[in-house]
């Protein structure tokens, strides 16, 4: 069996004949195919239907046309007094378009509808798809621009986007009673000399333009014949040529680097003439149309939260249409989980990045990166730097964010207090904490002499004894500091936390009394010298004169002087 193809415009569509030959009564048998492929006019690589009769409608299984995408579609004004056009003699190179109401009557190039659908391929090639559609069907040439711009931010009639270096205007010309389109490319020039101008004599202009039919890198068509409004996808019942789809290389328009496009608008121009006047116009739609990616970068802490900055270095960068949030300039950045908490970095050209996280802050320690990526984007730990990503775009739209994670560091102070005179454990003596962010705690120790706090974030704090065990006086009243810098716990074996140390030392009291032999004619007063103790005098029942020093806790000799008068 040989199968024969034949090939159909720049599309590749087939239709197969087979032919047996059967030996039996030497017959030839021709087997032939139900129906040839639909004609079409799509650049090679493209699975979406540019159709030489323009339609909406899927014509060959498994393609792509208006009616199986979800494409950004923008309606106009309707027709009259409300619908809004350019005047003034407004012109394409014109930079602030004066926008007007009701100038264009329903014969006068009316428009109504366009559409934008970027087709991306398996093999990441990808195409830019146009429709636009009218009211009625032209008497003369037909001449439709669609303007891209970058920018989002509105020009001086509130309307139409401020143009930026690189904004792209495509023009779809169509001779009279033509059905084969030519489309041509201009961008935007914002300095430099008037030559680079295709009409205008000075800058900013439209640049010379560029016939993309011509070197292959567009096509387009009309419809020929009525569209059925079962068949437009809501555009209603739609006349012949009133209705004209194009498709371009999009790597071809934008040279392959990374160029954000945030709207786009159709208009027609009043002759095939670039100087001519610009007639009606549709509104910008948003787009989402970019030959770049995206990088994010995200800090979290573990406990989530923290108010601590962690510094970042990478190796982003790019021309002047690369936007990051947290830093503008993204070799150098700090993020915080209390704060901004996340780098993320628009308009990306496609390549290969780094982005490595800084030393540890005190009291936190790195964890891991991880990183999650869409389309043909990848990101991962780097098997060597453990706190660096490696991050690549490869295609457009490509995206890929990367979580860093940090765990806070928190220690722990052991306080130990024994006996000045004997070393042993002393239970029942209390202290005061005090540290960062006005951190307060209360320690008592207990039967082996110690108490602990822990859960302390790194710092310094001081840890002073605030009263002692019954029959002990403290032996120091002046803070211990202590600098927490160790990750630890009060339950861990072995602790490996901070400790400090306290001694007291034990009292003893002593009592001297007088009493009158039973003449009743004595008497007598005490008196004792001491340097740590309390003296208090008192008279007690049946003693003329009583002396106690208490709380005595050196070693001192106490000497006592009765005097006496008998």
């Amino acid at each position: 069996m040989t199968a024969v193809r034949q090939r159909l415009g720049p599309r590749r569509r087939s239709i197969s004949l087979w032919v047996t030959l059967a030996l039996m009564a030497a017959a030839l048998v021709l087997v032939l195919p139900a129906a040839a492929s639909h004609p079409e006019v799509s650049l090679p690589g493209s699975d979406f239907e540019i159709d030489t009769n323009a339609n909406l409608k899927v014509d060959d299984p498994g393609s792509l046309d208006w009616a199986n995408v979800s494409e950004t579609r923008k309606a106009d004004q309707p027709s009259g007094a409300n619908d809004d056009s350019f005047g003034q003699g407004t012109k394409e190179d014109t930079a602030v378009p004066t926008v007007v109401n009701g100038s264009i009557p329903p014969q006068k190039s009316d428009l109504l509808h366009f559409g934008v659908y970027l087709e991306t391929t398996a093999s990441g090639a990808r195409f830019l798809n146009l429709f636009w559609h009218r009211v009625q069907e032209p008497n003369g040439t037909t001449n439709m621009d669609f303007e891209f711009n970058k920018s989002s931010t509105l020009s001086a009639n509130g309307v139409t986007p401020v143009r930026s270096a690189g904004d792209l205007l495509i023009q779809y010309d169509l001779a009279q009673g033509g059905t084969n389109p030519q489309l041509f490319l201009s961008r935007w020039v914002t300095s430099g000399p008037g030559s680079q101008c295709e009409a205008s004599n000075s800058t900013p202009c439209w640049g010379t333009r560029s016939n993309l039919s011509a070197a292959g890198d567009a096509a387009g068509s009309i419809n020929t014949s009525a569209i059925p409004a079962a068949q437009s996808e809501g555009l209603g019942d739609v006349s012949p040529r009133t209705f004209g789809e194009a498709q371009l290389d999009f790597d071809a328009l934008t040279g392959g680097g990374c160029v954000p496009f945030g709207s786009a608008y159709l208009k027609s121009r009043s002759s095939d003439s670039f100087t001519a006047a610009v007639k009606d116009f549709i509104a910008p739609a948003t787009l989402n149309l970019s030959t770049c990616g995206t990088i994010t970068i995200i800090k979290h802490t573990n406990p989530g939260g923290l108010d601590q900055g962690f510094g970042f270095t990478s190796n982003i960068a790019g021309g002047s249409e690369l936007s990051c949030s947290a830093d503008a300039t993204p070799a150098s950045f700090t993020l915080n989980d209390a704060g901004t908490d996340t780098e993320t970095c628009t308009n990306v050209p496609i390549g290969n990045y780094i982005v490595t996280e800084g030393a540890d802050p005190t009291g936190f320690a790195f964890d891991d990166v991880t990183c999650v990526a869409t389309g043909s984007g990848t990101g991962s730990q780097d098997g060597t730097v453990p706190k660096q990503a490696n991050i690549a775009i490869v295609a457009g739209g490509d995206s890929v964010t990367c979580t860093y994670v940090n765990n806070q560091q928190l220690g722990a102070i052991k306080v130990t207090k024994t006996s000045s005179k004997t070393g042993n454990a002393l239970a029942g003596a209390t202290f005061s904490v005090s540290g960062p962010g006005g951190f307060s705690a209360t320690l008592t120790t207990g039967a082996d002499g110690t108490d602990c706090v822990d859960g302390l974030v790194f710092g310094s704090y001081t840890v002073t004894e605030t009263a002692a065990p019954p029959g002990f006086v403290i032996d120091d009243t002046s803070g211990h500091p202590v600098t927490v810098n160790n990750n630890a716990s009060c339950s861990a074996d072995p602790y490996v936390g901070e400790e400090t140390s306290f001694t007291d030392t034990p009292t003893a009291d002593i009592q001297v009394r007088f009493k009158d032999g039973g003449s009743g004619e004595t008497s007598g007063t005490i008196s004792c010298d001491n340097t740590t103790g309390t003296t208090s005098t008192a008279d007690t029942t049946g003693w003329d004169d009583t002396t106690t020093v208490t709380g005595i806790h050196a070693p001192v000799i106490v000497t006592c002087t009765i005097d006496i008068d008998p």
